[in-house]
C-alpha cells in the first residue's frame, strides 16, 4: 500500500514500516475494577505476541441503541480511571468524544483522541480534537465512501495538527448491516496517514436486536486476518472476558480467552506482509 508516515503514540509508533499496533478494550467503562481488569490481561497478552498495545475505552457512548441502555460513568469518573489505567500500567490510552467542549479535558488524560463513525463529518468536533495536539483518530463514517475521508482529514490538518489517523469499520449495506471493502484500506492510506481496521464494529449488526446492536463474532478472525494481510498499521478489536454479560455491544465482542490464539496468526501474517521473519 501507499507509505503512511509514522506517528508517535506514547512510547510507541505506527506507520510506515513500524509493527501491527492492537487497539483493543471493552466498549465501555463498566467499572475501576472491570477496567483495570482487562488492562492488565491484554496488556500481558499484547507483550506476550510482541505486539505494541493501546488500550481504549469510553466513558460515555452518546450513540446507544436505546436510551435505557448503559451508557458510561461519564467524563469526570471516566477519565479518572483511564488516567488511573495509563499510570499503573504505562498504557497509551484511547477514548472516543462526541462533543467539543470535551475534547480538551479527554485530552489531559488520552494520548489518542477518537471521533465516532457517525460523528465524521463535524467540522467542530473534528477542530476542536485537533487543536489540543493530541493523536486524532478518525473512524471514517458508515455512509462515507473512503475517498471522502480526505476532507475529515483537512479539518483536523487546518488546526496545525497532521497526527491523523483513519480507521475502518464497514459501509452500510442494506438495513443493520454493514461490509468491509478491502479496497478502502489503500484508499485510505493514499492521505498519507496510518490506517487502522476496527474489526469487531464491522461485524456489528447496527440496531439489529430492536433496541440494541446484534453482531456476528464469527467473521472476526477472518476479517482480522483479510486486513491485516492487506497492510494495515493497526487492528482495534473491542474485547471483553464474558461478552454476553457485557454492558454494551457485547454481541460484536471477541471474548478475552481467543485474545492470544488471534494475535499469534496476526503476528505472522503482518511479518509475512512486511517481509520480516518469524521468531
Amino acid at each position: 500500500m501507499h507509505p503512511a508516515r509514522e506517528i508517535s503514540i506514547g512510547n510507541l509508533r505506527i506507520g510506515g514500516s513500524q509493527p501491527l499496533v492492537l487497539i483493543a478494550g471493552p466498549c465501555v467503562i463498566e467499572s475501576e475494577a472491570h477496567a483495570l481488569m482487562l488492562a492488565e490481561r491484554l496488556a500481558e497478552i499484547a507483550e506476550h505476541a510482541r505486539m505494541p498495545f493501546i488500550f481504549k475505552a469510553s466513558y460515555d457512548k452518546a450513540n446507544r441503541s436505546s436510551e435505557q441502555s448503559y451508557r458510561g460513568p461519564g467524563l469526570t469518573e471516566g477519565l479518572r480511571i483511564l488516567k488511573e489505567i495509563k499510570r499503573r500500567f504505562q498504557l497509551p490510552i484511547l477514548t472516543d468524544i462526541h462533543e467539543a467542549s470535551h475534547a480538551a479535558p479527554a485530552a489531559e488524560v488520552a494520548d489518542v483522541l477518537q471521533i465516532p463513525a457517525f460523528l465524521s463529518r463535524q467540522t467542530d468536533l473534528l477542530a476542536a480534537a485537533g487543536k489540543t495536539g493530541r493523536v486524532v483518530n478518525l473512524k471514517k463514517g458508515q455512509f462515507l465512501s473512503p475517498w471522502e475521508m480526505v476532507n475529515a482529514v483537512e479539518k483536523v490538518a487546518n488546526t496545525g495538527n497532521d497526527r491523523v489517523i483513519l480507521t475502518e469499520r464497514g459501509a452500510s449495506f442494506g438495513y443493520q448491516n454493514l461490509v468491509v471493502d478491502m479496497r478502502s484500506f489503500p484508499i485510505l492510506r493514499k492521505t498519507g496517514c496510518p490506517v487502522v481496521f476496527d474489526v469487531t464494529h464491522s461485524v456489528q449488526l447496527p440496531g439489529g436486536e430492536g433496541k440494541s446492536s446484534g453482531g456476528q463474532p464469527e467473521f472476526i478472525e477472518p476479517l482480522a486476518r483479510a486486513g491485516t494481510a492487506v497492510g494495515v498499521d493497526g487492528i482495534f478489536l473491542e474485547v471483553h472476558e464474558n461478552p454476553a454479560k457485557a454492558l454494551s455491544d457485547g454481541t460484536n465482542a471477541l471474548p478475552l480467552a481467543e485474545l492470544p490464539a488471534l494475535l499469534g496468526k496476526l503476528t505472522q501474517i503482518a511479518a509475512l506482509v512486511r517481509g520480516w521473519s518469524v521468531q
